[in-house]
């Protein structure tokens, strides 16, 4: 991951997604990397998918698109989510999946039933799987909506830049209302990234 790699993010509309994808772009952009970013907002409003992918290397990186079996890490905020995505990866892939479980709508209503096997589904297959409970970190810290940061936090330990690099965005994209929190979901995330 040291010259190019694919981060693909996958979730929930609201869970912060495309946040954590710009911090990422931002941390990886200030680390000399070429960057390209694209996002998919689907349903987001009604609880559907969202996804972006990442693409970064020390050459030119053409396109943002990411293409099946080629995703070097998932970070995944809902597990049935990273399941969803399973094609993307391949045998060298890790997977950072928040082990949090938001029922979508046909769920919700009773029409079907959430799958209690996601996260066995993922450990079965011959990747590396990282489960994180992100939304525990996020209340630890005293703010329900870290859980974005929280992983971008273990997501850190799998990227080239250093520490103080990603503190630096975190202050300059975020603003001064919600920063403290941030940053204390953040370090804990890279805590529980080790």
């Amino acid at each position: 991951m040291k010259e190019h790699g694919n981060i693909h993010f996958c979730g929930v509309g609201g869970q912060g997604i495309l946040l954590a994808s710009e911090l990422t772009a931002h941390a990886l952009l200030a680390g000399g990397f070429d960057v390209k970013k694209s996002e998919v907002h689907g349903m987001a409003q009604r609880g559907g998918s969202v996804e972006a992918h990442l693409r970064f290397g020390t050459d030119k990186v053409y396109s943002p698109l990411i293409e099946p079996g080629t995703v070097d890490i998932m970070l995944a905020f809902e597990m049935m989510e990273a399941v969803r995505y399973l094609p993307l990866l391949n045998a060298k892939s890790t997977v950072i999946v928040n082990t949090q479980k938001i029922a979508p709508p046909a769920v919700a209503t009773g029409k079907m039933t959430y799958p209690d096997q996601c996260l066995d589904e993922l450990t079965s297959r011959s990747i590396t799987v990282v489960p994180v409970d992100a939304f525990a970190i996020a209340r630890k810290v005293g703010n329900l909506k870290a859980v974005n940061v929280a992983l971008v936090g273990v997501l850190s330990r799998y990227l080239p830049m250093n520490e103080a690099t990603w503190v630096e965005v975190i202050k300059k994209r975020l603003p001064p209302k919600i920063l403290d929190v941030n940053l204390q979901a953040f370090q804990e995330g890279r805590k529980a990234g080790q």
